[in-house]
């Protein structure tokens, strides 16, 4: 694990100053955009106008665009909804939990994933919506008094829970990011010629002066803000997971579900804060910032993380067959070896073995083959709810009820369109504001720098 962190290499590399490193994070604003990002962004907003086409037409339609039938009641909708709150998950891991536990290492990667936190969470909260099938009655969902008589919502209702753990999830996520931006916006305020971006600069920085002051009420409040959002990561994916685990379903009522889903959406979500770290880590030249000893540090996260999600599928199926229940065992045999038999061996491949692959130094230190490792474990997280949620559901008690699931393009347009959505936000984030955090770096640069005089 020492090997993990490389503690022998500095945070950052080249000895930068604090004025080097302002000027080297923030010089990609300045810039017009490359053809790259232009192709970049033309894909993914090809892709989310799809999905705006694909949702608008499910709105004019009805739900029944969508493959759902009375056995498979939840299918590519409920698999992306939770898909989508895992990936949101790193955000608040590596931004609240690893400030609180001074990892120093967090600094270079933290900005991105709490923006990558709030797209994330942007695109799991239209699942839901367009799955009311009026949601432009989703106000329904607050309890709030109204003309509606005795009539309140149903709070045992999982679509409640789910309801309330986004929209804090998101709340307390884009604060804990805007407070966190606020240095680097005076930053860029002041390294912004005249003009109407100098003036948005400086509404957004609130007053910054950088005074001792100012320095000290800033981490007081952001030291509050990590503390209020560490009890997120366990609690919002609980809370998903209790959708299933409250349902009298065979392979779905199992209290190991809370911190499986927890482990999961940590480790789906580290391999996608590592795969656009990567990607920026090149397009943008910042490799002095985002070193090996960040991609280590990562892929110890995603190994540990996947020992977990591979303990789970083992301790699910032991479970299921040592309770001698005979349809635990049934739903478990027939993920394996069922009509969807082939995802749940995606899922298992590309979850519990792919990442195997990180215990050896040579494809650590190959940014390709890390990268080719994080996109094969979203894959798979990404197949582990499918096989969750529809696998359970095709076959249920009474054989005549069983039924098949085979998504529609509109479901298919819909996801992509949640891609396009998740990447096109991402590259409007890097071309707006510091990809990497200009403060924090320079807070944990000197801390080092000193930290090492003082040991010479």
């Amino acid at each position: 694990m020492a090997e993990a962190v490389l503690p022998d290499q500095p945070l950052i590399a080249g000895h930068k100053t604090p004025a080097q490193i302002s000027a080297e994070i923030s010089a990609p604003l300045g810039q017009r955009p490359n053809r790259t990002w232009w192709l970049l962004l033309a894909i993914s907003g090809s892709a989310l106008g799809l999905g705006l086409l694909a949702i608008g037409y499910e709105l004019f339609t009805g739900i029944g665009t969508w493959g759902l039938n009375r056995t498979v009641g939840w299918g590519f909708d409920i698999t992306n909804f939770v898909f989508w709150v895992g990936i949101g998950h790193a955000g608040t891991l590596i931004s609240a939990v690893l400030f609180i536990f001074r990892q120093s290492w967090r600094t270079s990667l933290n900005r991105a994933a709490e923006a990558m936190t709030l797209f994330a969470v942007m695109c799991a909260g239209i699942f839901p919506l367009i799955h009311m099938g009026r949601p432009w009655l989703a106000y329904w969902m607050f309890p709030y008094p109204n003309v509606r008589g005795s009539l309140w919502i149903n709070f045992r209702s999982p679509l409640v829970w789910d309801f309330f753990a986004i929209s804090t999830y998101f709340t307390i996520s884009a604060v804990f990011w805007f407070v966190g931006l606020i240095p680097d916006l005076a930053t860029l305020r002041d390294r912004t010629a005249p003009g109407l971006r100098q003036r948005i600069y400086s509404f957004l920085s609130l007053g910054w002066d950088g005074s001792y002051r100012t320095w000290h009420r800033y981490e007081a409040v952001y030291l509050l803000l990590a503390g209020l959002a560490t009890p997120l990561v366990v609690s919002v994916h609980t809370i998903v997971s209790t959708d299933f685990a409250t349902a009298v379903l065979p392979g779905w009522h199992t209290t190991i579900l809370p911190p499986y889903f927890v482990c999961g959406a940590i480790f789906s979500g580290m391999s996608m804060v590592l795969a656009l770290m990567l990607v920026t880590r090149g397009a943008l030249g910042l490799r002095d910032y985002i070193q090996q000893r960040h991609i280590d540090a990562m892929s110890w996260f995603i190994l540990g993380t996947s020992g977990v999600v591979l303990l789970a599928y083992v301790t699910e199926l032991f479970t299921a067959f040592y309770t001698g229940n005979p349809y635990e065992a049934f739903v478990f045999k027939n993920r394996a070896l069922g009509p969807l038999g082939w995802s749940y061996w995606i899922m298992v491949c590309c979850n519990g073995l792919v990442p195997q692959l990180l215990w050896f130094r040579g494809v650590r230190h190959r940014p390709a083959a890390v990268f080719a490792v994080t996109i094969a474990v979203n894959i798979g997280m990404w197949f582990e709810r499918f096989v969750i949620i529809v696998t359970s559901l095709h076959r249920d008690f009474l054989p005549s009820s069983w039924a098949s699931y085979q998504p529609t393009l509109i479901e298919g347009l819909t996801m992509l369109g949640t891609f396009g959505l998740f990447f096109t936000a991402f590259l409007i984030f890097c071309r707006l504001v510091p990809v990497i955090a200009i403060a924090e770096v320079k807070q944990a640069v000197v801390a080092e720098q000193g930290g090492a005089a003082g040991g010479h």
